[in-house]
């Protein structure tokens, strides 16, 4: 069976630095008043890069959606960088939020170079994260694989020097070899001093680049430990999605 929530060095991992880039306290948050996620608190320093993990329907996009300002906050609060964060998304967009939904926000009229141009950083700066767009950027989106689209909609974030990344499922639907090539990317988002902060169901995959892991279950933190914990004992996280299938 899974041992109790793991309190995450304080130190974090050596590569993140200074207090919390992102920070949630007590954050109950949902829809129509009712909540999903209950009393969650969560952090992600400046160079490091946190997995979200959770069966489905344990509030991990309601989560992200609320740390992003698209899901009403009923009660706790939303930091970055030490200040309350009430703001819209667009807003936060604006001073270096990143957020990247599961359903590959690209416009597929477009050429792959359009969709870059529409971003705050350069076409150049998106292909230094991943260079085999390159021989694809006139290419209607449209025509390309799950794959290249999904590292399309990651490129035009991260060219733009994001300072937080929220990153929803960018696995899905994808085989393992895409997604490993999108986790390097994010890892070296956050080697270049952004917060990321992902959803992911590959959890042994994942859980080879991530600095820290916590794992929802029932809108709930159940678990939160440093990676290398966890790396040679996946089951531990695999045991709690059990745990709740098993009360639902």
């Amino acid at each position: 069976m899974t041992s109790p929530i793991e309190t995450p060095t304080a130190q974090g991992p050596s590569g993140a630095t200074g207090a919390p880039a992102l920070r949630a306290a007590g954050l109950s948050a949902g829809y129509h008043q009712v909540p999903v996620v209950h009393d969650l608190d969560l952090e992600v320093r400046r160079g490091e890069m946190v997995a979200l993990f959770g069966p489905n329907g344990a509030g991990k996009t309601t989560t992200l959606l609320a740390l992003a300002g698209e899901v009403a906050t009923l009660s706790g609060v939303v930091e970055y960088f030490g200040t309350s964060e009430r703001r819209p998304l667009h807003q936060r967009a604006q001073d270096g939020l990143g957020l990247l939904t599961e359903d590959r926000a690209v416009f597929m009229t477009l050429t792959a170079r359009d969709n870059l141009r529409l971003g705050r950083g350069s076409v150049e700066s998106a292909l230094g994260f991943f260079p085999e767009l390159e021989a694809h950027l006139d290419r209607r989106t449209s025509l390309l694989s799950g794959g290249q689209q999904q590292m399309l909609a990651l490129a035009r974030i991260l060219a733009g020097g994001p300072r937080i990344v929220l990153a929803d499922e960018l696995s899905l639907g994808l085989a393992p070899m895409v997604v490993e090539r999108l986790l390097l990317a994010l890892r070296a988002a956050a080697d270049q001093g952004a917060a990321v902060l992902l959803v992911e169901q590959h959890v042994r995959l994942a859980l080879q680049h991530v600095d820290r892991a916590y794992v929802l279950a029932r809108g709930r933190v159940a678990l939160a430990a440093p990676a290398a914990r966890l790396r040679d004992h996946p089951d531990r996280v695999t045991d709690l999605y059990l745990a709740q299938a098993a009360t639902t």
